[in-house]
């Protein structure tokens, strides 16, 4: 017989640190800029870089770039698929939560 664990629900793309950062400041808002998730989780540009690129691939979030007063910007935007993957981690956190109080 096999159960199903609320662990089970939780998605290896979504879960990392960063990651679940990322889509945690964009439920937010509409948009974020590349500086703005640097400096509020607390990664490198480097980092940041490759968790975005994981996100990308994943088609949970679209990344823009474009020059504003002649330097570069980077905006970051969920897509439906990344704000629906973010609701099921939520969903799969809390019942883990209820199964171990």
């Amino acid at each position: 017989m096999t159960s199903h664990h609320p662990v089970n629900g939780l998605d290896d793309v979504v879960h990392q640190r960063v990651r679940l950062g990322i889509l945690a400041v964009l439920a937010e808002s509409t948009r974020a800029d590349f500086t703005f998730l640097r400096d509020t989780l607390d990664v490198t540009d480097g980092n940041l870089a490759r968790h975005l690129q994981t996100l990308e691939g994943a088609g949970f979030v679209e990344i823009e770039k474009r020059f504003e007063r002649r330097r570069p910007r980077t905006w970051v935007r969920a897509t439906a698929a990344g704000r629906d993957a973010f609701a099921k981690e939520i969903a799969a956190l809390e019942a883990l939560i209820r199964r171990v109080q």
